[in-house]
């Protein structure tokens, strides 16, 4: 299983980036895909996911309005759209999958390395 998550960088507050996410070795047709983060002394939150099937969607209070989240099937390829950044987004950003769907971004069956994304001026 390989999910590698790329994208990050270093963004200036109000600036957007596009975090990529590239999927092999596994099935989850019941499940969802998405990203996790987890910033310098705090717990992992969950940011946005997708089901499989792509018809439902869940974003965390804290992203809401700012992020998009979009799937090709055709690369095995998601992708997390993030505008308007801000300096509390900044987190090492990982990509996950939970088998079946919980509406709440577990993401916790399996996961790749993370990719940070750095937003300050």
């Amino acid at each position: 299983v390989q999910l590698q998550a790329s994208g990050g960088g270093l963004v200036q507050p109000g600036g957007s980036l596009r975090l990529s996410c590239t999927v092999s070795g596994v099935t989850f047709d019941d499940g969802a895909i998405g990203w996790f983060r987890q910033a310098p002394g705090k717990g992992r939150e969950g940011v946005a996911c997708i089901s499989r099937s792509g018809d439902r969607t869940h974003n965390a209070d804290a992203v809401k309005g700012r992020v998009t989240i979009v799937g090709d099937n055709s690369k095995n390829t998601w992708y997390l759209q993030m505008d308007s950044l801000k300096p509390e987004d900044t987190a090492l950003y990982y990509c996950g999958i939970e088998d079946y769907y919980s509406g709440a971004c577990d993401l916790d069956d399996y996961w790749g390395q993370g990719t940070l994304v750095t937003v300050s001026s």
